[in-house]
């Protein structure tokens, strides 16, 4: 019998992709006991969609990730670069990863503009939390794919 595939954010498996260089690797127990039942699939959407590690924190300013792909929100730095595309991009590649897999499952990291499933930051840079998807979350979701984060682990095991 083959394991369903997992997709995984490649910094919660210790990659160091995260936007400033550093991972936020889970314990080695969870990953193993992913490992045992996934076949995981590790994937970072920002650096698929070709922004480089380290590089300037986003956040999604007018919404969230389904009004990001929709056109009607922006992904973008504190100083103002607009990176919407490259999230965008690294969306459907994580897409498209996950449907080549036969994927229905992936574990993201929360509060992430890309990837945090029930919470992104404001837009504002001022530490606050607002609910909705990150870009790639919402692209997942909206194709059927149930995302979780590292504080739900538990529901997939």
């Amino acid at each position: 019998m083959t394991k369903p595939a997992l997709l995984i954010s490649a910094c919660l498996l210790g990659q160091p992709v995260r936007y400033d260089g550093a991972s936020k690797g889970m314990n080695t127990s969870w990953q193993q006991q992913l490992a045992a039942r996934y076949a995981l699939l590790p994937f970072c959407p920002e650096c698929a969609g070709g922004l480089p590690t380290p590089r300037p924190a986003a956040e999604i300013y007018g919404g969230h990730g389904r009004h990001v792909l929709a056109g009607q929100a922006t992904v973008h730095t504190a100083s103002g670069g607009d990176v919407s595309a490259a999230f965008i991009r690294g969306a459907r590649l994580a897409l498209a990863l996950a449907q080549q897999h036969g994927c229905t499952l992936a574990l993201l990291k929360a509060n992430s503009p890309s990837c945090g499933n029930r919470q992104i930051y404001s837009g504002l840079f001022d530490g606050q939390l607002q609910e909705g998807a990150g870009v790639c979350a919402a692209l997942l979701q909206q194709h059927g794919i149930t995302v979780y984060n590292e504080t739900e682990l538990a529901q997939l095991l």
